[in-house]
């Protein structure tokens, strides 16, 4: 590699970097910027987010605070041993040595592996002794390179030791795992060495798959095919699920991994032996919950289930309504008379020419006023224009015709996985065909998921257990799902489904639509990227199914009011910086740009640290934007965007007027909230 990943002016020694978690991330980034391998304010900021999704503090007194990110041109380990320790959220209490792995964007397989290493390393009492003990930070480096450049003959005496290791004993329990966290840099492989160790000292056999980032290295299927059971200690979901068919199985959150190996390496074994223990069922998504490695609750599993389908449905939209809103702005609104289809088009209905110039086209139309004969009448620019349009307005709609098989699908892959995906989709083509709608499409998927579930806890011999998931289960879940919409719930579905739609028509075109955006408003604002957050959310995506006046307009409410809550508090932070802390004075700043996109999750920080004096706050101001919003018959095609989406929204103007007046109130509620009723804030963790 060109250049290391640590050196000396990387390295601070018993060093006070501030009393919080967000000081160190700070410091660190600008140690990293300093060495002029990142941009200190994208890289800290992309550390806060990744911190925000889950605290990187380890225990032992470690913490790794970690990203990967644009910001960073030169991947990067940054080390501070810090004096005080500081409270990463680890179980047991602060940390005193901190590393900031620092990841470029595009970084290859080669920089995630060493970064991998030094993870795994950090589990191992001799480095970070050695860590603690060192006098200089050339100690430290030196201690790092070693630790990310093992001795190669270390590999084959380990390979040469299983074998002869499952020789000595017939009995021996052979246990494979997948470790996986959300980044797929740190957490994966120190939870993977974690295990491994612990497999080691309790004479286990481990054959142990880091999802990462880098490169993943699969389980040879032969291991598979012998193993006794199987360990998931992730946090996302495990990749090729189905290959561990048929195993018992022991799931939990990846930090458990870390902090418990040897009670995991214990269930597994027992596992292993249970004739009745929970088996792979397939490629399900399904969280564990992070203690005790227990199932979700029903009632948890299915909204995670939801949350997935609308995730991935989210895309199919974002990508069709722009589309559409994009074709609306280049060729009118009356695309339906576009090129190739036979019909009227007049001067007052082509946008980019000019009326004499249209006037003389149509005179000298040899069809008469087609737009085929106006393109080739008016010049090759005008006429593209309105091609184009119409091609983009094309695929947009072709997009669109995936969002209720995507939404569907994906909620039954969330509930059973890779079996529920084919009955899912296929269940949500039938909810539209029916006229469901996005009502029919969530039960469709809730089917599909449940009995696709179901179906894959069937205790069936090892040799079937592989084909029910890609085989048996989407056959017969399929054609369960469709005779069900065809023969009982279509009908009921379509009529809920139409009066729902007349509803929100007649809600939009009246003061009660105004009450709706007021009550869309309260919920985007009320948990900041929650599930009160999500759930008025998922309502207006899966709305913008009927492509009616009063979806767009809903759409607009949702988006607006969330756009608030960072935006009135950037506003905050920069009215009254003596108000806040120098923590939150920093997210203030990059809560404008966070506002901007439409990223409610930019107020999180001075939520959590001062809830009662800013939600209330938030929530008085996505209240007043909702229902302005609403009242002025704003529109948006587009699910996502914030501002960059407003030049193809209806009503461009009234989506400023509502956010600017919902960002002053909440702004001002914010600032009298704190100069009025002081009361004493909880320190930022």
């Amino acid at each position: 590699m060109s250049q290391d990943l640590i050196t000396a002016d990387l390295v601070v020694l018993d060093v006070d970097l501030g009393p919080t978690k967000n000081d160190v991330i700070h410091n660190l980034a600008e140690l990293v910027a300093k060495a002029g391998r990142a941009d200190a304010s994208g890289l800290e900021a992309d550390a806060l987010a990744r911190e925000a999704k889950a605290a990187t503090g380890l225990g032992g007194g470690i913490a790794i605070p970690h990203c990967r990110s644009a910001a960073v041109t030169t991947n990067s380990l940054a080390f501070a041993r810090l004096s005080p320790p500081v409270d990463f959220g680890a179980f047991d209490g602060p940390a005193d040595i901190a590393f900031m792995i620092a990841a470029a964007e595009g970084s290859d397989d080669a920089h995630l592996e060493l970064l991998a290493l030094l993870a795994r390393n950090l589990v191992r009492a001799e480095f970070t002794d050695g860590l603690r003990n060192a006098a200089t930070p050339d100690d430290v480096v030196a201690l790092v390179n070693a630790a990310i450049h093992p001795e190669e003959e270390a590999a084959p005496a380990a390979a040469a030791a299983a074998p002869a290791a499952a020789a000595a004993s017939d009995e021996k329990v052979v246990l494979v795992a997948v470790t996986a966290c959300p980044t797929g840099i740190a957490h994966t492989f120190m939870s993977a060495d974690a295990l491994e160790q612990a497999a080691k000292a309790a004479g286990v056999e481990l054959h142990v798959e880091p999802q990462g980032s880098g490169k993943v290295t699969p389980i040879d299927p032969a291991i598979i095919a012998g193993a006794s059971a199987a360990i998931f200690a992730t946090d996302v979901g495990v990749r090729d699920k189905e290959r561990f068919a048929g195993l018992p199985v022991i799931e939990s959150g990846v930090k458990r991994a870390i902090n418990e190996p040897a009670k995991m390496i214990e269930e597994a074994v027992a596992a292993a032996k249970d004739p009745n223990a929970r088996k792979v069922s397939g490629d399900a998504s399904s969280a564990a919950a992070s203690a005790g490695g227990s199932q979700l609750s029903v009632g948890k599993r299915i909204q995670q289930a939801l949350m997935t389908g609308v995730s991935y449905m989210i895309p199919f939209v974002a990508a069709g309504g722009l589309m559409i809103a994009l074709g609306f702005a280049m060729a009118g609104f009356d695309i339906a008379l576009a090129p190739g289809v036979q019909g009227a088009r007049t001067c007052d209905v082509l946008p980019f020419l000019d009326p004499a110039t249209c006037a003389a086209a149509q005179a000298a139309g040899a069809d008469g006023d087609t737009i085929g004969s106006l393109i080739m009448a008016a010049g090759w620019n005008a006429g593209f224009m309105n091609y184009i349009g119409f091609l983009l307005f094309t695929i947009g709609g072709a997009a669109f015709g995936f969002l209720l098989p995507a939404l569907s699908g994906y909620i039954a892959f969330g509930l059973a996985g890779r079996p529920g995906i084919a009955p899912g989709f296929v269940g949500g083509v039938i909810a539209g065909a029916l006229g469901a709608g996005f009502l029919g499409a969530l039960v469709t998927g809730l089917l599909a998921g449940v009995i696709a579930l179901w179906m894959s806890n069937w205790n069936v011999p090892r040799w079937l257990a592989g084909l029910m998931p890609v085989v048996i289960i989407p056959l017969l879940v399929t054609a369960a799902v469709g005779l069900i919409m065809y023969l009982l719930l279509g009908s009921p579905l379509k009529a809920i489904t139409d009066g729902l739609t007349n509803g929100l028509n007649g809600m939009a075109a009246s003061g009660a639509g105004v009450f709706l955006g007021l009550v869309l408003g309260l919920m985007m604002c009320f948990d900041l990227g929650g599930p009160v957050n999500k759930a008025a959310y998922l309502f207006a995506t899966a709305g913008l199914a009927a492509q009616t006046d009063a979806s767009f307009q809903i759409m607009a409410a949702v988006m607006c009011a969330g756009m608030v809550p960072p935006l009135a508090l950037a506003l905050a932070t920069t009215v009254r910086s003596k108000l806040f802390t120098e923590v939150e004075l920093e997210n203030g700043r990059a809560a404008w740009l966070l506002g901007a996109a439409f990223i409610s999750e930019g107020a999180i920080p001075f939520a959590a640290s001062d809830p009662l004096r800013v939600i209330p706050s938030m929530m008085l101001g996505g209240a007043v934007t909702g229902s302005l919003s609403m009242a002025l018959a704003v529109g948006s095609r587009a699910p996502h965007g914030g501002l960059l989406v407003v030049p193809l929204m209806t009503n461009a103007l009234g989506f400023l007027i509502a956010l600017i007046a919902g960002v002053i109130v909440a702004g001002i509620a914010v600032i009298a909230a704190k100069q009025f009723w002081p009361v004493k804030q909880v320190a930022t963790a």
